[in-house]
């Protein structure tokens, strides 16, 4: 029996030597993981675009005034496009808070080819002009008032098609704005 033992204790200590022979251990969590080969990411496809925005001012359903903006985009991209001023305002004793005052357009256009969609945030603000004829105070107002026009809107693209993204009616007047987007693929 014991010459049974020595010979499988040699032909292990041989199999060990030659490297055919490794005894299993416990995994440890320490010991570093071999790492996988990323897969190669696929290739992105971008696009680039034209956004013609125009914003429509009707009253009495005919147009009367038209302001637009335009911006180059690619897919999977955000862009933006900021015309205004900052104006100051006192907020508490002496110390001022800033005031965006003008037209912010922002928007992201997702996908491809045709199956792509825009999200479009806008906010356009300006004073309130007083109407005319009206008794204007000799003291300086305190605080202005501001007119403000949001339209955050989502739409599936139709390429080379005006879009109306929003359409909001003046609380105070028969006026309507609207806002239409084209989209153009660029070459």
């Amino acid at each position: 029996m014991l010459k049974k033992i020595v010979v499988a204790a040699t032909l292990i200590l041989c199999l060990s030597a030659t490297g055919i022979y490794q005894p299993a251990h416990a995994q440890d969590s320490s010991a570093p993981k071999p790492t996988a080969t990323p897969a190669p990411e696929p290739d992105r496809v971008i696009n680039a675009y034209r956004l013609d925005f125009s914003v429509n001012e009707m009253e009495d359903g005919k147009k009367i005034n038209t302001r637009q903006y335009s911006m180059n985009l690619n897919t999977n991209d955000h862009n933006e496009i900021k015309i205004g001023s900052r104006v100051p305002v006192e907020a508490e004793h002496e110390k001022y808070q800033y005031l965006d005052i003008g037209t912010n357009i922002g928007c992201t256009l997702r996908g491809h080819n045709e199956n792509m969609t825009l999200q479009v945030n806008t906010e356009i603000s300006n004073f309130a002009i007083p109407p005319q004829g009206a008794e204007r105070d000799a003291r300086p107002a305190i605080a202005p008032v501001i007119r403000q026009l949001k339209i955050n809107a989502s739409t599936v693209v139709l390429l080379g098609k005006p879009m109306l993204m929003g359409s909001v009616d003046d609380p105070n007047s028969n006026r309507q704005f609207q806002l239409e987007v084209t989209v153009t693929k660029l070459r």
